[in-house]
């Protein structure tokens, strides 16, 4: 299979997915239910997808010849962090498809990049203004206020390169401690709750999306996610309609999550975009266990050229994720009923540091 053919892949083909980490590790498991193999590429040894698949690459992403014999051994390439290397992408995509297309990352890789796509699609987002120095700092927080937020235009991720500016704040100190060049100055928003749509994109252009997610964060990580949010139909399905247009703007293969706020409203609340996440995300982990298809199936199915599946939610799903020290409570999880654990197999808990998740599905009531 070449880089420009359509990809249409039959059981016993071989998925190159790039990054070993969690979610690298449950493609790769979704993929051998289908009877597809999978081939890891990631520069860390102690990768916990590597223990999943029977191939795997340990090497650097601008390591050329890795990439290279990587690429002879797969029939797409796709990958489970969006920061792929630009380098590394344009090398794998010369010589197999890369699905997503590694362009839609120059779009996703740069938040100040991505806010402009986001607002060209007519969606609402929070203000926003780009900064490049103390002076700009100062100009973009005269034009949109206190608080606000300041990000790093790229790598950020779990709260990482980012910082939030209230009234009293050193600005000169804060741009300072943020050690960049490129960023983007947000206007806070006093949301009501946060959610998340996860989106599947075939390459014909068919959508899927999974129930409204409701997520709540603890230190800026992801801690619970509930799905169905508890918000009303017509804002679940406008959140829904939001992720599939852009989805579709992308020209998309694929899972991706759109990350909003709800916000007060005239008369009824509205959703702001804040980020998209061009991969499986950590919001769609219930649904491994709490719907008839996986984000990471429907992705599969996606990149092969397969048809998607329509998702029916089992009920009423709560995920928690297990964080640093939490993991030591795994035991006390498996006496749980109706709860499902998920452990992804790494080493020693770290603060911050995401070792597996819960999954709690309440079955819906009958009449």
């Amino acid at each position: 299979m070449t880089a420009s053919d359509p990809v249409k892949l039959k059981p016993g083909d071989t998925i190159g997915i790039l990054g070993g980490g969690q979610l690298g590790r449950m493609l790769a498991m979704a993929a051998a239910r289908l009877g597809l193999r999978c081939q890891v590429f990631s520069p860390d040894p102690d990768s916990p997808a590597f223990d999943v698949v029977q191939s795997a690459t340990c090497a650097e992403y601008a390591d050329v010849g890795a990439l290279e014999l990587f690429a002879n051994d797969v029939d797409v390439v796709t990958y489970e962090f969006e920061n792929v290397p630009a380098a590394t992408a344009m090398v794998l995509a010369a010589r197999r498809p890369v699905l997503p297309a590694y362009k839609i990352l120059e779009t996703t890789q740069d938040r100040l990049i991505e806010k402009d796509f986001v607002s060209k699609l007519g969606i609402g987002t929070a203000d926003y203004a780009d900064v490049s120095s103390i002076a700009t700092l100062h100009a973009a927080i005269a034009r949109i206020g206190l608080p606000a937020v300041i990000k790093t235009r790229r790598f950020g991720y779990d709260g990482k390169g980012q910082a939030i500016i209230r009234d009293g704040d050193d600005v000169d100190q804060v741009w300072e401690d943020l050690g960049t060049k490129s960023a983007i100055l947000e206007a806070f928003v006093p949301f009501e709750r946060e959610i998340s749509v996860i989106a599947a994109r075939s390459a014909t252009g068919e959508v899927e999306c999974f129930d409204v997610t409701e997520n709540e964060h603890r230190d800026h990580i992801l801690k619970f996610s509930r799905a169905p949010a508890a918000i009303p139909d017509a804002l679940a399905a406008q959140a829904r309609a939001i992720a599939e247009k852009i989805a579709s703007a992308l020209d998309y293969v694929g899972v991706l999550a759109v990350e909003m706020f709800v916000v007060p409203g005239n008369g009824a609340p509205a959703v702001l975009v804040n980020e998209i996440a061009p991969r499986v995300h950590n919001s769609g982990h219930w649904t491994l266990d709490g719907a008839s298809i996986s984000q990471f199936e429907q992705h599969i199915r996606a990149i092969a050229g397969w048809p998607l599946g329509k998702p029916v939610r089992h009920g009423d799903v709560t995920m928690t994720n297990l964080i640093g020290d939490d993991i030591l409570s795994y035991q006390q999880w498996l006496t749980v009923p109706g709860a499902t654990v998920h452990l992804y197999g790494k080493g020693v808990p770290r603060p911050g540091r995401k070792m597996g998740h819960v999954t709690e599905v309440t079955p819906p009531r009958k009449p």
